[in-house]
């Protein structure tokens, strides 16, 4: 099962839990915490060894993480006890996008030549925001392929103002002129 997909579907569960208990702010929190401490990887080798037993890698759990949500200890507790504590950042990501989706904001990933500043970013929030009547977070991506312009996809839409898309439109035009 791919990494993404895997901590989506952990995602899913904390965030279906946090709603019922009305804790959605102690999860992230907690979430982060593991996350944080997944990063470091002497450590995630240390719990995830096999020959440990399990009740010594809870300790460590409990010691490192200190006060976090006991579901959330449930979480990196199984996690650890699968081998999967690495997954703990796209958890942490799959669970803060399903907040903001709660929040009414929305991430757009726009995709340009060059890197954008945080002006940019605003200004791209702003009129892309305008277009779906929600709060836009832009998660920039660098792709030196698209030329100039820019290509924006918030959730299933996608704008293309790319300048490659306008060359190929073009080409694909001049083909149809020529026949």
């Amino acid at each position: 099962m791919p990494r993404i997909a895997s901590g989506k579907r952990y995602a899913q569960a904390a965030f279906e839990l946090a709603m019922e208990r009305n804790e959605l702010e102690s999860w992230q929190v907690s979430l982060r915490k593991i996350a944080e401490l997944s990063t470091d990887e002497a450590f995630t080798a240390l719990v995830e060894n096999p020959k440990l037993p399990f009740e010594v890698k809870k300790s460590l759990l409990e010691e490192r993480l200190g006060d976090i949500n006991p579901l959330a200890l449930n979480l990196a507790c199984l996690l650890v006890s699968k081998g999967r504590l690495g997954i703990a950042g796209d958890v942490l990501h799959g669970y803060d996008h399903l907040l903001d989706a709660h929040r009414g904001i929305e991430h757009a990933e726009v995709v340009t030549a060059l890197s954008l500043d945080e002006k940019d970013k605003e200004r791209f929030s702003s009129q892309l925001g305008d277009m779906v009547n929600r709060k836009i977070i832009v998660d920039a991506v660098v792709d030196s392929s698209v030329i100039g312009g820019f290509k924006a996809k918030i959730g299933d839409m996608l704008i293309d103002g790319s300048v490659r898309n306008k060359l190929e439109i073009l080409r694909k035009s001049l083909i149809g002129v020529g026949r």
